[in-house]
């Protein structure tokens, strides 16, 4: 019986740690989640275990079952030379209208997303529970000169290792 609960307030501190905010990061306020469904393309990531060795992923929102969100993303993987996909969902840390959301792709195991930058939705700065996962999505592959240093200066300022960023690929 001990053991059971030390599991369970374990996993409780784990799990809580996963869907908070890293220090200093502010999520936006005004969020309205229908204009963030459809296609984003990441432009800069900083490198993680799910998407290693991957290029031209995309990802796409939209509304699914009893008000969670469906994640579905995609991209190719260089080293395996094949497409990967993943569908996950995701739902509201607690108002709809804070960019923050908790997202999973591996059952009940839920983790922060939280957008802090959101210009028109059209791009689109994301963190998630630290500074160790970062993202950079826009609604086109492409970005300017200036959007991309304005993501540079703004992430840096923010205390984000911007020399392990990865330029993602969007060719062929």
């Amino acid at each position: 019986m001990r053991n059971s609960f030390l599991f369970l307030v374990l996993a409780t501190v784990c799990i809580s740690a996963c869907t908070g905010l890293p220090k200093g990061i502010v999520p936006i306020d005004n969020f309205e989640l229908q204009q963030y469904y459809g296609k984003w393309y990441e432009v800069a990531r900083l490198d993680n275990r799910f998407e290693r060795d991957l290029q031209q992923v995309t990802a796409e929102y939209s509304a699914g079952e009893e008000g969670f969100v469906v994640v579905k993303n995609r991209g190719y993987n260089t080293a395996k030379e094949e497409w990967e996909e993943i569908t996950g969902k995701a739902k509201f840390k607690s108002d709809p209208k804070t960019g923050h959301l908790l997202v999973s792709f591996f059952g009940p195991i839920y983790a922060s997303y939280v957008i802090f930058e959101l210009d028109n939705y059209q791009q689109a700065y994301v963190v998630g529970n630290n500074r160790k996962n970062l993202w950079f999505l826009s609604r086109t592959p492409d970005v300017s000169e200036s959007a991309k240093e304005a993501f540079l200066k703004k992430v840096q300022a923010l205390d984000f290792n911007i020399d392990k960023l990865i330029w993602v690929e969007h060719s062929g």
